[in-house]
């Protein structure tokens, strides 16, 4: 029998995954602050629970994804929290990006009462989530990581195991560095085409097919030309994944 699914936190990237979970066929119980945003996932047959604590008494494996740190921390431990109703033996999936040492720490408290946890943070915009198509580095044990597998595969493709609980977040953080400093080399190159009087659509199809080419380049290049400013990340969560 299927392991039964949970999802918390239905923001930006949480929708997707989560559809992408019931899709692939899991059994999903989902749960967001704000309950209005889990309504077309009802409505798709996911189960609404009332808090973490229900929800967690409900599943085998419970993914996050949530804003930060202290978010994962209220969403765990706090009053109502998973913690509260988990079962020995259950399996914690945080796709929040936070913090590694925390990660370490949260792994502790949970494995203290018997759950196992992996951190799975994520990347590949708004995009990924909806396509199921997101990168996702984890950090655990492997036979946890081997047991999460299927879940990450239907909201993932390039799945891979770093290293132990926080070595997934610390490889999200190298993630976010490289696309802080990519966006910023995004934004200042079609200030320069922009200057020079060049067509900005002629200018990205020449260079995104060569060692310029990125996938920043190729979705968020013509949102830019555009000027389409929907987003695909919240620049506040940018700024804490690197303070």
């Amino acid at each position: 029998m299927s392991e039964r699914a949970g999802f918390i936190g239905l923001g930006i990237m949480g929708s997707g995954m989560a559809r992408n979970l019931l899709r692939a066929g899991f059994a999903l119980t989902v749960w967001n602050r704000t309950a209005s945003r889990a309504g077309d996932l009802v409505s798709e047959g996911a189960k609404l629970a009332n808090d973490p604590l229900d929800l967690a008494a409900q599943c085998d494996v419970i993914v996050l994804c949530v804003s930060d740190t202290p978010d994962v921390e209220a969403v765990l431990f706090g009053e109502n929290g998973v913690i509260h109703g988990v079962q020995a033996g259950s399996l914690v999936v945080d796709c929040s990006t936070i913090s590694p040492s925390k990660t370490q720490a949260i792994a502790q408290s949970l494995a203290g009462k018997g759950v196992h946890m992996i951190d799975a943070p994520i990347s590949g915009g708004s995009e990924g989530a909806a396509q199921g198509t997101l990168s996702i580095m984890v950090g655990g044990e492997a036979e946890q990581v081997e047991r999460a597998m299927p879940f990450l595969k239907a909201m993932g493709k390039n799945i891979i195991h770093v290293g132990g609980n926080g070595a997934g977040q610390m490889v999200k953080l190298v993630n976010q560095i490289l696309v802080v400093n990519g966006m910023l080399a995004l934004g200042e190159a079609f200030l320069f085409a922009q200057a020079g009087g060049l067509d900005l659509e002629k200018t990205l199809k020449a260079v995104e097919g060569g060692a310029a080419g990125s996938w920043a380049l190729s979705n968020r290049g013509p949102q830019i030309i555009v000027r389409d400013w929907s987003p695909g990340f919240m620049i506040d969560l940018q700024e804490k994944d690197l303070a």
